[in-house]
């Protein structure tokens, strides 16, 4: 006992966990060995992964501090555009096309300090919106409204005036049902349905 007590606890198995195992009557040394010999696999692995992530997040910081503010700007709307093609851009280009995402992201690249400013409030004020029209309870009130044209002119932003239609605009609100990253996306920020009624609020006034 004092033996499987010892190697138990060199392989770094708390003692708790130890005097449970040996407290089982038909207590298998080999077979939890190897469970643990597994789990410690699996630790091994995370460890790797977050060691590399932490390693890139400080040579990330280390060349962030070594920019100016017009690099700065630059690099934060590359790594946007970057996350919007990892989360979004498989099923984007299926819906619209290569042609309009790529003018999309390329818009995105282009804008000045300022856009960008006014891109990310509105972003916010949609939100807010948002949740003063579901106060309402109906998609058709004049707070509904309101959030449907600020959400109409938010999606101008990303696809530009020529790439807006009423008609992509409700399907992408359609869309959004069918995705769980967007309805978790509004509902986290608004409450929850309100993914389910933003898409009420554009059939009902996007026409």
């Amino acid at each position: 006992r004092l033996q499987h007590i010892l190697l138990l606890r060199s392989c770094g198995l708390p003692l708790a966990d130890i005097a449970e195992a040996l407290s089982t009557p038909a207590f298998d040394l080999e077979s939890h060995l190897r469970g643990h010999l597994l789990a410690l696999r699996r630790q091994a692995t995370e460890l790797a992964q977050a060691i590399q992530v932490t390693q890139q997040a400080l040579n990330g910081l280390e060349e962030f501090k070594s920019m100016n503010d017009e690099q700065r700007f630059e690099k934060l709307k590359q790594e946007a555009v970057e996350r919007f093609e990892e989360e979004y851009g498989e099923e984007s280009r299926a819906l619209y096309g290569d042609g309009v995402i790529d003018e999309a992201n390329e818009r995105m690249r282009s804008m000045s300090k300022l856009a960008w400013d006014a891109k990310e409030e509105l972003e916010q004020r949609v939100k807010e919106a948002l949740v003063a029209a579901m106060a309402t309870g109906d998609p058709a009130s004049p707070e509904s409204r309101m959030c449907a044209e600020m959400h109409a002119q938010w999606i101008r932003v990303h696809w530009g005036e020529g790439g807006y239609t009423p008609e992509a605009h409700r399907a992408l609100a359609d869309g959004y049902l069918a995705d769980p990253r967007f309805i978790a996306y509004y509902d986290d920020a608004c409450g929850e349905g309100a993914t389910q009624f933003l898409r009420d609020i554009i059939h009902a006034n996007v026409q």
